[in-house]
């Protein structure tokens, strides 16, 4: 059987009932990762960090906490979709980085970490189970979601840190996406830091939250000369994740409730913010955009 919808050179047809071309058109389908199996794992840097602070992780709670986040997204018009858990996958909830959005259809990824190398197995068969033709799969060493953002309508930006996304996994998307005739730029980056969505958020057209203490100016000039107003934020905040959020259109945000900082300054701009409280799952290594993937969004 032939996954790929890819067509090769260029050229592959748009979709018309998913996909999205922007980080910020209004969010209409999601798909969100199970939490049934979901435990902190030391392999993440910011798991480690919590545990090194004392903290603990409580069953109970954090299914309390799923429970808000999906009423929030349901609450905001938002359909959601969940992937059917694997006892073998302790971080299946971030479906973030398992599968990317496109304007082409969804990318299979390949993932960096031991204990998240089967995910790809289960997002594939929701694919195909709601026939959603695959864009492709990749096979050249690996690239994870988080790294990966449709800027803007021809703008894709993939962030590298050698390890979650390797220049292999780059590369190949990299072909892939400039084959299509859009503009695929890549910034690279400290492993430490996981992904490039603990550092970079779209808010909304040409809004974007960034943590300028942990990027380069080069790169912050790049993102202005892209049109992007940048909302600064703390390296501490940046820390608890504060940049992991979740742009849902018509000036509309998800973001962690105990995320004070960033929830100020969107509501400074105009921005209505909607914050389930999240903090057990931020504090195992990843936040809002990391337990979902966008699987609609209206046109950018």
């Amino acid at each position: 059987m032939n996954f790929s919808h890819r067509v090769a050179g260029g050229g592959s047809p748009l979709l018309q009932r998913w996909g999205m071309d922007s980080e910020y058109g209004v969010l209409r389908d999601v798909l969100v990762g199970p939490m049934d199996h979901y435990s902190w794992q030391s392999g993440n840097a910011m798991s480690r960090r919590s545990q090194r602070l004392g903290r603990r992780y409580d069953p109970l709670q954090a299914r309390a906490q799923y429970a808000e986040m999906l009423d929030a997204y349901r609450g905001a018009g938002v359909t959601t979709h969940i992937l059917p858990p694997d006892p073998a996958l302790p971080y299946q909830l971030y479906a973030r980085d398992s599968s990317v959005m496109t304007p082409w259809g969804p990318i299979i990824t390949q993932m960096y970490s031991p204990w998240r190398r089967g995910e790809w197995k289960a997002v594939l068969e929701f694919y195909l189970g709601q026939d959603i033709p695959v864009y492709d799969i990749v096979t050249a060493g690996s690239l994870e979601g988080g790294d990966f953002m449709v800027l803007k309508p021809g703008v894709i930006l993939c962030g590298s840190s050698g390890e979650r996304t390797s220049p292999e996994g780059l590369a190949q998307v990299r072909d892939w996406v400039e084959a299509e005739g859009w503009t695929f730029h890549s910034y690279h980056f400290d492993p430490y830091f996981l992904h490039l969505d603990v550092k970079l958020a779209m808010l909304s057209e040409g809004l974007a939250a960034v943590c300028g203490q942990a990027l380069e100016p080069e790169f912050l000039d790049w993102l202005r000369g892209q049109g992007i107003e940048l909302i600064d934020i703390s390296y501490r905040a940046m820390l608890e994740l504060g940049c992991n959020v979740v742009a849902l259109g018509n000036d509309r945000v998800l973001l962690p409730k105990d995320n004070t900082e960033l929830k100020e300054k969107c509501r400074a701009h105009g921005l209505a913010v909607i914050d389930p409280d999240v903090s057990l799952f931020t504090a195992g290594g990843g936040g809002v955009h990391c337990m979902c993937q966008p699987l609609r969004r209206d046109a950018g």
